[in-house]
């Protein structure tokens, strides 16, 4: 997975638990892709500072992850629905084929 999307779920999923300076500092840079300096300077703290809170914010989501699999299973729920929106395209049945479009949308 590309790391900016694998970035952007773990985000999605645990950026509630950083605090809300870790989250503004992330969201600055790995979401809106502000540099480092821009970042630095509004915030008036070192380039060095805002790479280190970046790196520790990864770390932290990653964590989480680890312990909680939320994103890997939101994947493998998705694939699975895909799966079976694609059968349902195949075989010709409206009904699992719309309710599969459903849950895809609501993923």
């Amino acid at each position: 997975m590309e790391k900016f999307v694998e970035q952007a779920l773990l985000y999605d999923f645990y950026g509630e638990l950083l605090t809300a300076r870790q989250r503004q500092v992330y969201e600055t840079v790995v979401l809106e892709d502000y540099s480092l300096s821009e970042v630095a300077e509004e915030l008036g703290i070192s380039r060095q500072g805002v790479h280190d809170m970046i790196r520790r914010c990864n770390h932290i989501l990653e964590e989480y992850e680890a312990k909680l699999h939320l994103v890997e299973k939101f994947l493998n729920i998705r694939k699975q629905v895909q799966k079976i929106h694609a059968l349902a395209d195949e075989k010709g049945i409206e009904e699992i084929g719309r309710i599969s479009n459903e849950i895809l949308e609501e993923l």
